[in-house]
């Protein structure tokens, strides 16, 4: 017999020294519902949790991530508008534009500054995740790289194996929204400072009105609406090659509609393993007439295979949600959905 899931909430400056904002920030161990303090009322990120908003299927989506070092201050558009060269960050930005999977980022160590220049390349597919890194690098000679050899998982031996500690990049760029640097900034310098990862400030990962937010590497696995006790516990199963479900927003590898799929499937099976589900693939359903059933309440079809053989189809729909909100601090709030699973059937 089908087993169903239903859901509609998600699985359970020249300076770069940190802001300590007076308020603004759930504290050390609040859930995710943590009330937020009156001087955030206006923000984006208040705004999402008091309608609740999901955070399963809401990651920036990219296979492969290039992330460069640059201390100092960023603009909103940070490969244009910071210390790097802007015409060596315009090539990054169009190649990246041109590849199908590789994400460009900058990121800087929390706080401080550092001698010399890395950069890392991270893959992030079941059963090939890695990551590389540069040290030393002049910039200018990534522009060079084959985006689209990196979108399909082959390093072809840049750099050298990143045999440290897992990367953990939380959001801080506060030119891009007040969100990021007021919950990012913060939450970062703290968990630089209890060790067990390799901590950066990353310039943009999407969804400001999620803050604080972060991405785990090699796997790709982002996070939402952190505290560091949250973070704590993402180090922990990161570093047993494991995925913490708490405030999971996906994995990037996968489209936002795959991203959903693959949570929901972790939360009925209690799957924790970063690898163990090793592919998903997600449609648009078609309507009774064999069209896209696209608009308001459009809905999606997943399969979700596991490495063991078993296989699940998981129904998603885009459905109202009821609120207008803004998507980042300033903007005007309109109308939102929701992307919900409707429902997770074991296939033969």
């Amino acid at each position: 017999m089908a087993r169903r899931f239903v859901s509609g909430s998600a699985v359970s400056g020249e300076s770069n020294a940190p802001i300590t904002p007076t308020t603004g920030r759930p504290s050390p161990g609040a859930g995710v519902t943590a009330e937020v303090s009156l001087a955030c009322v206006s923000t984006c990120t208040a705004a999402s949790l008091a309608w609740a908003e999901p955070l399963a299927g809401t990651a920036a989506t990219a296979r492969t991530w290039l992330l460069i070092e640059q201390p100092g201050p960023w603009g909103a558009k940070a490969l244009l508008q910071s210390r790097l060269d802007p015409e060596v960050g315009a090539t990054l930005s169009a190649a990246a534009d041109g590849s199908a999977g590789v994400r460009v980022a900058l990121i800087r160590r929390p706080g401080r500054t550092t001698g010399g220049r890395r950069a890392f390349l991270a893959h992030t597919a079941p059963g090939n995740a890695w990551i590389r890194v540069l040290a030393d690098t002049d910039p200018a000679r990534l522009t060079g790289l084959d985006f689209a050899r990196l979108a399909e998982g082959h390093h072809d031996g840049i750099g050298e194996p990143h045999d440290g500690a897992p990367l953990v990049l939380v959001c801080t760029n506060g030119t891009r929204d007040r969100c990021c640097a007021l919950l990012g900034r913060p939450l970062a310098a703290e968990v630089a400072g209890a060790g067990g990862a390799d901590v950066w400030e990353i310039t943009h990962l999407g969804g400001h009105r999620f803050s604080p937010t972060l991405l785990t590497l090699p796997h790709g696995y982002a996070y939402g609406r952190m505290t560091s006790v949250g973070v704590k516990n993402v180090v922990a199963a990161l570093t047993r090659g494991r995925v913490a479900l708490d405030g999971c927003r996906g994995r990037s590898t996968w489209d936002r509609p795959g991203q959903a799929a693959e949570l929901a499937v972790r939360a009925l099976i209690g799957e924790e393993g970063a690898d163990a589900l090793t592919e998903v693939t997600a449609s648009r359903a078609q309507d009774a007439g064999g069209g896209d059933a696209g608009g308001e309440g459009a809905a999606w079809t997943a399969t979700v295979s596991h490495a063991d053989g078993r296989r699940w189809s998981v129904t998603l729909a885009d459905e109202p949600a009821g609120a207008a909100a803004p998507a980042s601090c300033g903007a005007a709030p309109a109308p939102a959905a929701r992307l919900t699973t409707r429902a997770v059937e074991r296939l033969p």
